[in-house]
Formats: C-alpha cells, sequence, structure tokens
C-alpha cells in the first residue's frame, strides 16, 4: 500500500506558520532597534544644534553689547571730560570681549556646517518617533508589560524633573547674587560720587541700578525658585514612590508575592498624580500673580 504523504500535513504547516512568526520576530525586533538607534542620533544631532545655535546667540548679544558698551563709553568720555583716551581701559576691555565673542562665532559656524538646521532636526525627530511608536503599537505588549516599561521609564523622569530643577535653581542663586552685589557696589559709589556732573560714577551708578532692575524683574517675574522648589519636591515624591514599590514598603507592603500586578497599577497611578500635581503647579507660575498663586509656596531661603 503505497504511503499517503498528506498524514503529516499539519504539521508540516504548524512547523512552516512558526517559522514563518519566528522570522516575523525577529524582523520586527531588529527594525524596532534600528529605529530606537535613528532616535538616538536624532536627539544628539538636535543636542548639538541647540547647544551650537546658545552659544551663538550668547556671542551674538555679547559683541553687540561690548561694541555699543565701547561706542557709549568713549562717547561720555568725550562729553564729560573731552579726552575720549580717559575710556581707554573699557574699550580694551570691551574690544577684547568683542574679540572672543567674534571667534567664539567663527567656532561655532565652523563646527556647525554638517549639523542640519533645528528646524529640520526636529521635524527628522519627530518622524522617527513616530516611526518608533508605530513599531511599539505593532508590537501590542500587553497591559503587565507596558507597567513594567513604564516602571522603568520613571527614572528618566526623575532625572528630568532634578536637572531642571538645578537649572532654576542656579538661574535664581545667579541673579540674587547680581542684586546683592549691584546693591552694595550701588552704595558704595553713590558715597563716592560727591559733585553733581556727570561722571564716570554717576554712569557706573546707572548702569548697575539698571542691571538690578532688570535682574528683580526676572526673578519676579519667571519665579525661579517657585519652579526650582516645585519640581524638586515632585522628583523626591516620584523618587520615594519608586524606592517603595522596589522595596515592597509603605503603600506598598500589603502586596506580597504574587502580587506585583496589584503594586504596579497603584505605583503608575500614584506616579501619574505626582505628575499631574507638578503640571498643575506649572500652569498656575505660568499665570499673572494676579490670577492665579500656587497651592502651597515654597520656603523662604
Amino acid at each position: 500500500m503505497a504511503r499517503d504523504f498528506d498524514d503529516d500535513a499539519p504539521r508540516r504547516i504548524q512547523d512552516a506558520n512558526d517559522l514563518i512568526l519566528a522570522r516575523q520576530r525577529d524582523a520586527d525586533e531588529r527594525i524596532y532597534v534600528v529605529t530606537t538607534n535613528l532616535v538616538i542620533d536624532a536627539q544628539e544631532q538636535l543636542a548639538r544644534r541647540r547647544r551650537l545655535d546658545r552659544i551663538w546667540h550668547a556671542g551674538a548679544v555679547i559683541s553687540w553689547l561690548s561694541l555699543l558698551a565701547a561706542v557709549i563709553g568713549t562717547g561720555l568720555a568725550w562729553v564729560t571730560t573731552g579726552d575720549p583716551a580717559r575710556f581707554v581701559v573699557g574699550d580694551l576691555i570691551c574690544g577684547s570681549l568683542l574679540l572672543m565673542s567674534l571667534l567664539a562665532l567663527f567656532g561655532v559656524r565652523f563646527a556647525g556646517r554638517k549639523v542640519s538646521s533645528r528646524q529640520r532636526l526636529e521635524a527628522h525627530l519627530a518622524s522617527t518617533q513616530e516611526s518608533q511608536w508605530k513599531q511599539k503599537v505593532k508590537n501590542n505588549p500587553d497591559l503587565d508589560d507596558r507597567r513594567k516599561l513604564y516602571r522603568e521609564e520613571v527614572t528618566a523622569a526623575i532625572e528630568q524633573y532634578q536637572a531642571d530643577s538645578r537649572k532654576y535653581r542656579a538661574i535664581h542663586n545667579g541673579l540674587q547674587t547680581l542684586i546683592m552685589i549691584g546693591s552694595a557696589s550701588t552704595t558704595t559709589i553713590a558715597a563716592l560720587d560727591t559733585g553733581k556732573e556727570l561722571s564716570w560714577q554717576s554712569v557706573t551708578l546707572t548702569v548697575i541700578s539698571f542691571a538690578i532692575t532688570v535682574a528683580a524683574m526676572f526673578t519676579g517675574y519667571y519665579k525661579f525658585r517657585e519652579r526650582s522648589y516645585f519640581l524638586q519636591q515632585t522628583a523626591d515624591a516620584i523618587e520615594e514612590e519608586a524606592n517603595a514599590v522596589r522595596l515592597g514598603i509603605g503603600p506598598y507592603s500589603e502586596y506580597g508575592p504574587g502580587r506585583e500586578d496589584e503594586a504596579l497599577k497603584l505605583f503608575t497611578q500614584r506616579v501619574e498624580d505626582h505628575r499631574n500635581e507638578q503640571r498643575r503647579r506649572q500652569q498656575q507660575l505660568d499665570q499673572p500673580a494676579d490670577q492665579a498663586a500656587p497651592s502651597s509656596q515654597p520656603p523662604m531661603a
């Protein structure tokens, strides 16, 4: 009796389907890795372009201010004393700043020759992130996997809050230092200025008073100290939640072995509450002072 080769057809079909699915998963993983690398590369390129742009803007501002200060100082020296050479020291300082800023501008232009514009890099990053998002959706992880991934991504959120907090704290401290030094300098120069005619003391007094006023306005308007306080408070709260769920203490102490999914669900909800509270505070800080105020004020420095 001849052998019927169709008797193992279901097994061979199943093996073929399993092989196809395995190859498809391998291809999806490779595509995801490539897409992730593209996103990382786009982020690095955009960060480099932003750094170059910041240096370019700072160099342009310093160059223009140096040139303006040299012209105004020389003009005032000529008007008050009739001898423009009396401002030669200021001209040398302004000239040095102008030269350094021009060199910085030249260096930024040279370093950014092979870097695309900021708009193009932002568009490229958005495109690669969309591709990565589509790849994640295609993989369609279950709820437990998404919660575990969320728990790992919380670390990045904590670091971002802490970095922003340090930035605003540094800005606030710098402006506060300028106010204190400027106030002391104003008092000293005012005591030395005994004449009523226009002199270098009165000019310096005016410039310092202007700088103090501007620093006080920026400090009161942007609320750097309040932003730093609330960001650090949110970062500490999220870090406390991450440590608690990792060690099984606090609100997560009742979730023993086998109940990790419930603990992760509670962890996700509590972290989202902290982040929503931070967004609400951020919106209140951005509103005018006569419309809204943060629910809790930071302690006095």
